[in-house]
């Protein structure tokens, strides 16, 4: 499970300007997080542990720091996270996250996107239920019954949790991604995740091949593009 994730993952700093879109969607979450709970790391979780992302993904120290000095001035935008979701080329589901400080904006610079591809965006809830929302942690290991029992003592709720080619995945509700991410570091304080994030994992996967998935690949590569565009999830599984 782990491992077919990350198969499908698309990776977004493979150059200069990917990785600019990395640094900007990641001084986003710092500032949300910093300004819904508090500058203070140490006192507010949420923001602790997307400095940890930030830095695991390369993000440059004064990116990290500049975002929590806007959050302290208490000015600035108000960005809110919003979901689009619909059918994109060959037929997979797509699910689009945003932080946008302008939601007719966002949702017309997507709806362009999938305009220009062929695609249907669809509306609130129309493809939504084919995926788990899940706080989901990728870590090497070779024995998930340790694992499983500390997060149990944790009363975290495990949705699912899979130990294949000595990898080790942790799936959990996102209500449970700070309970859990304790519980794994206090019972291997060496742990190094590979993955830590909340995600949206789909039920089912669907094959895109030839003409379908170079279109997707556009789709994708377009949607990226998008400033306030954050996250992109989908079924697809390029054959």
């Amino acid at each position: 499970m782990g491992r077919a994730y990350q198969n499908r993952k698309e990776s977004m700093a493979k150059t200069a300007a990917a990785k600019t879109k990395v640094y900007s969607r990641y001084g986003r979450e710092i500032y949300m997080c910093a300004k819904a709970g508090g500058v203070d790391p140490s006192a507010n979780l949420s923001l602790r542990g997307m400095i940890d992302r930030a830095k695991k993904e390369q993000v440059p120290t004064h990116v990290i720091e500049k975002a929590i000095d806007k959050a302290k001035g208490g000015a600035g935008e108000d960005f809110q996270p919003a979901l689009y979701e619909g059918i994109g080329p060959g037929g997979a589901m797509v699910l689009i996250g945003a932080l946008t400080d302008n939601n007719n904006r966002t949702f017309g610079e997507i709806r362009g996107v999938f305009s220009k591809c062929k695609a249907k965006l669809g509306s609130q809830g129309s493809v939504s239920h084919m995926f788990d929302h899940r706080a989901m942690f990728v870590f090497a290991g070779d024995d998930e019954e340790p694992v499983l029992e500390a997060l149990m003592e944790a009363d975290v709720d495990v949705s699912d949790i899979d130990c294949e080619d000595g990898m080790i995945t942790v799936l959990c509700p996102p209500t449970d991604y700070f309970k859990a991410k304790t519980a794994l570091q206090e019972q291997n304080p060496a742990i190094d995740f590979e993955v830590e994030e909340i995600t949206y994992l789909p039920q089912t996967e669907h094959p895109i091949s030839g003409d379908d998935a170079a279109q997707f690949e556009r789709f994708a590569q377009l949607l990226n593009d998008l400033e306030d565009v954050a996250h992109i999830y989908h079924n697809g599984v390029f054959e």
